[in-house]
């Protein structure tokens, strides 16, 4: 049974309307999440991920519902706004939203002062997160600069000086070569290694799969199913109104079933690695 303390993140009722809009972006949205979990959320465009995440950083006030961080509700005021946002890091899909500092270095000192922190706790937070992170090589030079892999590095170095115990990522492959997602992919790890609660937005259902400990599916702004990567991935009617595919993983394994390659009762596996492994 799960413990009230083992919720880092709690939405209750939640429903936000952009103004113009005669649409909710999101609708009575509940969900919780385990603290230090990693967590894909999935949905076609339009779906609310964005705005959930938007809600759990306090850029946005949802009109009615709670968000509770480690149960206690955001607090809107100019103190509570820098406590949540000192705990729940958000990083854009569009680096360049969040990056406006002359400099890398001094773009990644800057939330870490705003939290208060003096100029030589800064200094060592911040050229510890940049050795940390490669970015060493290009700390000097001017943000706009960077390539897109590189300004991703940056925008979670932002976060992660700040030390959050939740990381928001929204699409961060988005736009990347194979090189750079690669890059990405490997300080994602990172930060799971370190307990973080890493939230993920993405369309990439076979990294979802592999990735995350839970997938949650998204609907004009309500969650329509949450699991584990194998009974969500499973909801093939889920699935589809997520305008999602079922991992290749899981149709491969379920062909090689259906030929008698494996036997009928074979554990599906948790990727394309483990099931190339078990032939």
């Amino acid at each position: 049974m799960k413990r009230e303390e083992d919720w880092v993140i709690e939405a209750l009722d939640v429903s936000y309307t952009y103004d113009g809009n005669d649409e909710r972006a999101l609708d009575g949205l509940n969900l919780k999440i385990r603290r230090g979990t990693k967590v894909a959320f999935m949905g076609g465009n339009g779906s609310g991920k964005s705005t959930f995440f938007l809600c759990l950083n306090g850029i946005r006030r949802p009109d009615t519902g709670k968000i509770r961080i480690d149960g206690k509700a955001i607090e809107y005021t100019r103190k509570g706004l820098l406590e949540v946002r000192g705990r729940v890091g958000i990083v854009f899909q569009e680096p360049d939203d969040q990056l406006f500092s002359a400099s890398v270095y001094e773009e990644i000192s800057f939330g870490i002062l705003n939290l208060g922190a003096d100029e030589e706790t800064a200094r060592s937070e911040v050229e510890s997160v940049i050795e940390e992170l490669e970015i060493t090589p290009f700390q000097d030079r001017p943000a706009h600069a960077l390539s897109g892999g590189q300004k991703k590095q940056v925008a979670i170095a932002d976060i992660l000086v700040m030390h959050p115990e939740v990381m928001i990522l929204d699409e961060p492959a988005a736009a990347l070569d194979p090189k750079h997602t690669k890059k990405v992919q490997q300080i994602v790890d990172h930060l799971t290694e370190k307990g973080i609660t890493v939230l993920m937005a993405t369309h990439d259902i076979d990294y979802a799969y592999a990735w995350a400990d839970e997938i949650i599916l998204m609907h004009e702004g309500k969650v329509i199913r949450q699991g584990t990567p194998f009974d969500v991935c499973s909801d093939r009617a889920a699935l589809k109104t997520a305008s999602l595919e079922v991992p290749a993983v899981l149709r491969i394994h379920q062909r090689l079933k259906e030929k008698g390659l494996i036997p009928e009762d074979a554990v599906p596996p948790g990727s394309v690695d483990e099931l190339v492994e078990s032939l």
